[in-house]
């Protein structure tokens, strides 16, 4: 009895504990939405009190001055086209890395695992020299770093995955005629999808809320994306805090959904590769 009540008490402070740490994660969202229905007067005021009225006016703004659908047009572009490039090529890499047991093999995944230390900044102004030089300061150029700067920490997921896949499922394939090509894509490749999931949400949260890169490459009119679009509410000599917080609750919507439908492959996904069977 006393062991069932102290597990019982154990239950009740991990849940007051995770209650209150995910009300402190919480909190900022709940203010950036709190304060997208108030008027700047409001704002400007006390960002913690609630609006006196609900008011939509600020979304409507917001769209319009966004060019909300062309935005979100060229979000999609970049986002969907190298997230669909780091799940196909990337498997390829790791399969042939996992299998592979030479010094080469082993060599470029150690380099692939390390590159992963390496942040953007470090190496941002001779990347970009070298982008100016070979003219791909344009949306191509953009995808290809992103791809480049993304292909380490999915070859390393879809690394983990393989290795417990059973070789005898690639063996027996191989007596029955299937070549490299067609093992891969038949026998290999269908076993991936709870891994490819997580790494397609991963690449799709980071391209989608990406400033930096795009804002070195890409800012001109036209081809901006929503994040680019949303530092405008926010100059150097005024801010336009209203329209700014209700622009960027229309830039995250589309990726807040997208990870409420996905977000159980990320833990599957990462459990079922992190121990070699």
């Amino acid at each position: 009895m006393q062991k069932r009540n102290s597990l019982s008490r154990q239950r009740a402070l991990a849940l007051t504990a995770c209650i209150i740490l995910a009300a402190i994660f919480l909190f900022p969202a709940f203010l950036l939405a709190l304060n997208s229905f108030k008027t700047l007067k409001e704002i400007y005021k006390s960002v913690l009190l609630l609006p006196k009225s609900l008011n939509l006016s600020n979304y409507l703004q917001a769209f319009q001055k966004l060019d909300y659908l062309a935005s979100i047009k060229n979000s999609l572009l970049i986002t969907v086209g190298v997230t669909a490039c780091a799940t196909l090529f990337c498997p390829m890499a790791a399969w042939v890395l996992a299998r592979s047991k030479t010094r080469k093999s082993r060599f470029l995944f150690a380099l692939f695992s390390l590159s992963i230390l390496v942040p953007f900044q470090c190496v941002m102004l001779p990347l970009l020299r070298v982008m100016g030089s070979l003219h791909m300061m344009n949306r191509i150029g953009l995808m290809t770093i992103n791809l480049g700067f993304l292909c380490p920490m999915s070859i390393l997921l879809y690394h983990g995955f393989i290795k417990n896949i059973p070789t005898d499922l690639e063996e027996a394939a191989a007596i029955d005629g299937c070549g490299p090509v067609r093992t891969f894509f038949l026998i290999v490749l269908p076993l991936l999808k709870g891994i490819g999931a997580t790494v397609a949400i991963l690449c799709v949260m980071s391209l989608w809320n990406d400033f930096l890169l795009p804002s070195l490459t890409i800012n001109k009119a036209g081809l901006q994306t929503l994040p680019l679009k949303t530092y405008l509410f926010f100059g150097a000599y005024s801010k336009k805090w209203n329209l700014g917080t209700a622009a960027l609750v229309l830039a995250v919507i589309p990726v807040v959904t997208f990870y409420a439908f996905c977000q159980k492959y990320i833990i599957k996904g990462v459990t079922e590769g992190a121990v070699k069977g």
